[in-house]
């Protein structure tokens, strides 16, 4: 399986479940490492058969900007069934951090993979 990663993208959000939280825009790390759909790009060399980071990127921040998410958990879970559908993975890990949200704590967040078809637990 060949593995595309995007790590250490930082963007600002609303996102929280407290009042404060959903008009203060906080900083969040996504990390993400994406199966591609074939080995194709590999061989050809060619961008049309390979994911293009900069719309992965587009998307992911059009989500961050359009949607306003309670919990990291449903954020991750909303950007990997976007990557798995939109993007065609097969697999795909996503990790979702807040930064210096609690004080001695650099991030805290979650992650989670999933695959294509995979019914939820």
């Amino acid at each position: 399986m060949d593995i595309i990663f995007l790590h250490d993208f930082k963007a600002k959000t609303l996102i929280g479940v407290y009042p404060w939280e959903r008009i203060v825009p906080q900083t969040i790390q996504l990390d993400l490492e994406i199966a591609l759909p074939s080995s194709r790009a590999c061989q050809t060399d060619n961008i049309e058969d390979a994911l293009d980071y900069a719309l992965i990127v587009e998307k992911i921040n059009d989500i961050l900007t359009n949607r306003h998410f309670s919990l990291l958990e449903a954020l991750a879970e909303h950007i990997a069934h976007t990557i798995l559908t939109d993007f065609h993975s097969p697999w795909v890990k996503v990790s979702v951090a807040k930064l210096g949200i609690i004080r001695g704590v650099k991030k805290l967040g979650i992650r989670i993979e999933r695959r294509a078809g995979a019914a939820l637990a």
